[in-house]
């Protein structure tokens, strides 16, 4: 078994992954899956981009204490939706880092924190945070779990944040834990995305995802997108290579009844022919 790289991890310049696994039960046998929170450094400021499942607070406070350690004070916690694997730690953060101001779509949060209602900047499509030689943009949710959803965007490494986007487990026994998608090369990615959509966005189940897939491809072209961290799954370093595996996942998990990715159903035939 490949040993599982240690936590946190640099997936990019200034960029770190934060977190651990979370254990599910699928197909008869053991999961692993994140609730990863991202931090990424500019030379003024630094942002945490979700704040993890709640049982991984302590955890993720400790690693990004230390990275934080020499380099910009965090100044800025985005939140791609108000989930609570996303959101669970975010009243947390805001006491640890009094100076840190909540961005994204902070619909409702100054009814659970009226104390930070003072903190909340509201971010749109396009809007822009200067962290100090690198931007975070607000970017079309392409995915989206929740209506008050929102990707982000580093410029300075060209990391895409897609929250639910390019949702998918790994396997434990295989010493996946901690790596990137590239290096799990036991990974069945079609597969573990089709079972992520098919349990967690049911929604997809209603809806052409053809043209989810054509958009999310044309984001990642339009942003010249590099690397892909998704809050659901093991960081993306080649587009490229990994990406039309997941559609594929992404497509069968769309098409198939309720549970259907682990009877085995087959999806339509007009998906098929498609494809």
């Amino acid at each position: 078994m490949t040993p599982r790289e240690p936590m946190p991890r640099q997936i990019a310049d200034g960029v770190f992954w934060l977190g651990d696994c979370l254990e599910q039960r699928a197909k008869g046998k053991i999961y692993h899956t994140y609730n990863a929170a991202f931090l990424v450094c500019g030379t003024e400021a630094s942002m945490l981009i979700e704040t993890g499942h709640p049982k991984d607070f302590p955890l993720i406070d400790a690693q990004m204490s230390k990275l934080l350690a020499g380099r910009a004070p965090l100044k800025y916690l985005f939140v791609t939706h108000q989930e609570t694997p996303h959101s669970g730690g975010l009243g947390r953060v805001l006491h640890r880092h009094p100076q840190a101001l909540l961005c994204g779509d902070v619909s409702d949060y100054h009814l659970a924190f009226p104390q930070y209602a003072h903190r909340l900047m509201p971010m749109k499509e396009g809007d822009r945070i200067d962290l100090g030689g690198r931007e975070f943009v607000a970017v079309e949710p392409v995915i989206r779990d929740l209506r008050t959803t929102w990707y982000g965007f580093d410029t300075g490494a060209r990391v895409l944040f897609p929250g639910d986007g390019f949702a998918y487990s790994h396997y434990h026994e295989d010493g996946h834990c901690g790596l990137c998608a590239e290096e799990a090369v036991s990974l069945d990615l079609p597969d573990v995305s089709a079972v992520f959509a098919d349990r967690a966005l049911f929604w997809t189940k209603f809806t052409d995802m053809r043209l989810y897939a054509d958009r999310l491809l044309w984001l990642l072209k339009e942003l010249d997108v590099r690397v892909i961290a998704p809050s659901h799954g093991l960081p993306i370093r080649d587009p490229a290579v990994t990406v039309p595996k997941i559609i594929e996942g992404l497509l069968y998990g769309g098409s198939v009844p309720e549970s259907g990715t682990e009877t085995g159903l087959a999806p339509p035939p007009d998906l098929v022919a498609a494809q």
